[in-house]
């Protein structure tokens, strides 16, 4: 889809879902990483992020639209345009849009680490560590004795 398609595809929900003109422009900001789409205040145009088409097709699209409208209908009109605001509120429920956007970016997997486990060779208390230990310089903390590398494994 190009910027002019989804400009028009905006003017046509406008139209149809708020019954008001959209005369400015919305085009696609592929900078985005985790919004949706965006209402610029002072220059009046819609952003949205491709990614939402791409993972979670038209009607995502058309939902995340329809909430910037919301802010964009709202503050041409000077009323409450923000999240937080009643009208805005209402004007969602009004148009049955949604207050956030489907998950755009998937959770970030942690990296295996490696742990050490120590052992006392006096008292046997055991110790995990994630960091490796100088055994020289650190002794067990209950009795003093010396600390000697039992295994050490990934997770």
């Amino acid at each position: 889809m190009t910027d002019e398609q989804l400009s028009e595809l905006v003017s046509k929900i406008s139209k149809e879902i708020f019954g008001k003109e959209f005369r400015h422009k919305a085009c696609f900001n592929k900078r985005f990483r985790s919004t949706g789409g965006r209402y610029m205040l002072r220059t009046h145009i819609i952003e949205i992020n491709p990614l939402v088409l791409e993972k979670h097709g038209m009607k995502e699209l058309i939902g995340v639209i329809k909430h910037e409208l919301c802010h964009y209908h709202l503050h041409i009109e000077g009323k409450g345009y923000k999240h937080r605001d009643v009208d805005f509120r209402q004007l969602l429920k009004q148009t049955d849009s949604p207050r956030f956007c489907s998950t755009l970016v998937e959770p970030k997997r942690q990296p295996r680490t490696k742990v050490y486990m120590y052992k006392c060779s006096k008292c046997g208390l055991l110790y995990r560590r994630k960091i490796r230990v100088n055994t020289h310089k650190f002794k067990c903390g209950k009795c003093f004795g010396d600390l000697v590398l039992s295994s050490s494994k990934k997770i």
